[in-house]
């Protein structure tokens, strides 16, 4: 589960539903359109609460105590963080905001549990734990440096080192083209949605986000959205 959480894509889940413009335009094979769990769903900025129509410095997806997963999103140079329950895709609700004490913007490090995250400040000005257990609030610790560390976080057992997880892209922006499929295969449009920092997925739902300049872009993949009783009615 947390491995989802912190942005790693499967393969398939990058051919079927995402192509970046590095090189050029990817072909989708014809069998998109014979199998429905292919179809996709781009949802724009202006589709989800006010808060996702601005851009953001990062992102990062947060299981809670109570079973939801939230996505928050750092903005302002890292002074707010907007919060939003992305537990079921096809209805995003924003959480509200708040504000941090912050040196400037940051990139999360390590998961510590369902107490937050390890985060690290961009440009050496240090680290910190932003505690997601009831207001998000950024914590100094004494002695807490990742720079060249290894991080061990004993709750789940995850050993970090070097880069931190689900950062932003190293070479600042990329255009995506997101290849949508009607119900024939004349039917197929290419939606393009330029400079993405930072990209993330949540297997549970098959959701990825895309944090671009202009704002929060969600593309879904409803067929995985479905319980398995919806998938395979009795």
């Amino acid at each position: 589960m947390r491995q989802s959480v912190h942005g790693r894509l499967s393969g398939t889940l990058l051919r079927l539903a995402l192509a970046s413009v590095l090189g050029g335009l990817s072909v989708l094979p014809a069998a998109v359109y014979a199998n429905p769990s292919n179809a996709i769903v781009l949802v724009p900025p202006t589709a989800l609460p006010t808060l996702a129509r601005q851009g953001g410095e990062a992102m990062f997806l947060h299981d809670t105590e109570d079973g939801r997963t939230f996505l928050y999103v750092e903005q302002q140079e890292g002074t707010r963080l907007a919060i939003f329950d992305v537990t079921d895709p096809a209805h995003v609700r924003g959480e509200g905001s708040v504000q941090l004490d912050a040196a400037g913007p940051f990139d999360l490090v390590a998961h510590l549990g369902k107490r937050g995250e390890l985060v690290r400040f961009r440009g050496g000005k240090g680290d910190a734990v932003l505690d997601l257990r009831r207001t998000p609030t950024l914590k100094k610790m004494p002695g807490l440096d990742t720079q060249n560390s290894t991080i061990l976080v004993a709750d789940d057992n995850w050993r970090v080192a070097g880069q931190p997880i689900n950062a932003p892209f190293a070479h600042g922006s990329r255009d995506y083209k997101i290849f949508q499929s009607g119900e024939s295969p004349g039917d197929e449009r290419v939606i393009e949605v330029k400079q993405v920092r930072q990209e993330a997925t949540n297997a549970d739902t098959g959701t990825t986000f895309l944090l671009a300049q202009n704002g929060l872009y969600l593309i879904r993949r409803p067929a995985l959205e479905a319980t398995p009783s919806e998938v395979f009615p009795k």
